[in-house]
Order: structure tokens, then sequence, then C-alpha cells
């Protein structure tokens, strides 16, 4: 009976050193992320890019000074306002339509992020969920899989997309629907070879070993694992998707010619190339700018996400 309240105060001070212990690698983990981040400049470039462009698509009715789609023929092709004939009204200039350039762009930031953002939360899931199957059961449904998962990506990605955007229409959700569905087969691919690579690891025999099912194997012990590798192969699946979305828009087959969207920018500039470049620069620069920020912002997150990379870098 003397001995309880000893017992129990110790097992208190575990308890608490282990919440210390907790609460310590949490702030150890943030100090390094921030110090990584601190010495990678192109990593502080890119997300200060990726910010930019979230946040003029966040505050898009506040920052664009005009409808994007009220029109004014008086004022068509009017330039930038770095040219002789340009205009502080239309610091982008207008398109052939009287359409200020720059509420365009910033409305336009909300469909490409859009796209990328829903498109890749589609596809990542839906690639775990398979990949995460494949790896794990092996055997005949492995080799089911994975056979279907390379016919998939035996395809000319590009051509596959169009013609499937050419069946259903355009849409939001149809672009949506068709990047994530397509883009599924990538993150499969990364899950499966990570379960295979961890199914052999110690933790995984003991949760074997004490019982647990393979659903509770994947999603509790094989699955926070995947984490680190999915979001970095995201950031680099956003930024393709954004070219794609432009790619489709710049044939007819993205979002209808009302919604504001850099690809149908860049169709509408195409035949005013020669006389007013303007019109489809502006847009390819707001492409190229958010895909380079998410590559750099990607780069980052490859780096710090490595644990290896982490563990020679303390």
């Amino acid at each position: 009976m003397e001995n309880k309240p000893m017992i129990t105060r110790s097992a208190a001070g575990a308890s608490a050193d282990s919440l210390l212990d907790v609460e310590q690698t949490y702030r150890d983990r943030a100090a390094y992320y921030g110090r990584f981040l601190w010495r990678d400049k192109s990593g502080i470039i890119g997300l200060l890019m990726f910010l930019t462009v979230v946040f003029a698509a966040i505050f898009a009715p506040w920052i664009a000074p005009y409808d994007p789609l009220e029109q004014n023929l008086r004022e068509s092709k009017v330039p930038p306002v770095w040219q002789a004939e340009g205009s502080w009204d239309h610091i982008l200039g207008t398109d052939n339509l009287g359409r200020d350039i720059f509420s365009r762009l910033v409305y336009g930031a909300r469909v490409s992020l859009t796209v990328a953002f829903f498109g890749v939360l589609i596809a990542a899931s839906l690639g775990l969920i398979i990949g995460s199957i494949s790896g794990y059961m092996g055997g005949r449904v492995d080799s089911v899989i994975m056979n279907i998962i390379n016919l998939i990506l035996s395809l000319p990605y590009l051509l596959f997309v169009v013609f499937i955007a050419a069946i259903l229409g355009r849409s939001l959700i149809n672009v949506i629907l068709i990047f994530g569905i397509t883009d599924s087969p990538i993150f499969a691919r990364v899950t499966r070879g990570e379960v295979l690579r961890m199914r052999q690891s110690g933790y995984v025999e003991s949760a074997i070993s004490a019982g647990a099912r393979w659903p509770r194997i994947i999603f509790d012990h094989i699955t926070p694992n995947l984490i680190g590798p999915l979001i970095t192969l995201a950031t680099f699946e956003m930024s393709a998707m954004i070219f794609y979305e432009a790619g489709l828009g710049f044939l007819g087959l993205s979002v209808p010619p009302s919604v504001p969207s850099w690809g149908n920018m860049l169709a509408a500039g195409r035949k005013y190339l020669q006389c007013c470049p303007w019109i489809a620069g502006a847009p390819g620069l707001a492409i190229m700018f958010t895909s380079m920020g998410m590559n750099l912002l990607g780069d980052w997150l490859r780096d710090v996400l490595d644990p290896r990379l982490r563990r020679s870098r303390k």
C-alpha cells in the first residue's frame, strides 16, 4: 500500500515527460522547417509567388478595378500603361472587346487554382486508395491493378484528356473530374512503391502480429508515412494541371467562354499576336508566374519532407 503513491507519481511523471517530448518534437520540427526555408531562398520566393496568386484569387472582387465581363468597344485594344498610348485606367490594357485584362487575370486565377486544387485532391485520394490496396495485397490483385494503370499511362495524356473533354462538354466540374480521374494513376504508382517498401518494416509486422486487419494497417500505420511524398507530388501536379487547363481553354474545351480564365484569354488573344500581343501575353505570363512559384515551392517541400536529407542536415 505504501508503494502505490510512488508508482502513481512516477507514472504521472513519465506521462508529463512524454508530453514534453512530444511538444519539444513539434517545436523542433517547426524550427527546422523555418530554418530550412530561410536558407532556401528559392523556397521563399516560390512561397511568396504562390501566396500572391492565392491572395489575388480570394480577394478578386476587391482587387479587380472592373467587372471582368464588362465590355466597352470604344476602349478596345488599349495598350498597357507603359506604352505610348496606354492609360492608367487599364494597367495591362484591354482586349478586342474592351474588357480590362488585369481584372480578367485576377478572376482567372480562381479558375486555375480551383481546377488545380480539387483536381489534385481527387487524384491523390483515388491514387492513395488504389495504390495502397495494390501494394499491400500484392499477387494477382497487384498485377491486375498495375496492368490497368500502365495501360492508362501508356496513352498520350493530353490527347486522352482532350478526347474526354470533347465528349463531356465545357464545364468547370467536368474539367476538375477529368483531371482528377486521369491523373490518379500517377499517385497510385507512387503510393504503391512506398507501400511495397513499408510493408516489410517492423511496425507493420508488429501490427500484423497483434492481429490488426489490413484496412487498419493501411490507414493507421502506412498512410501517415505517405503524406510527405504525396504532398510533394501534389505540388508539382497542381502546376501541371494549370498548364493543362490553359491548354484545354486554348482549344475551347475548358470552361464556357463567359467564364474568365487564362486559357480562354489565350484563345481570344491568339488572333491579335501581331498587333496587340499584350492580350495573349498577359495570361501567358500569369501561367508562367504561377507555375514557377509552385515548382519552386515543390522543390523546397521535396527537400524538407525527405527524412534522409533531414538527418543529413541536422
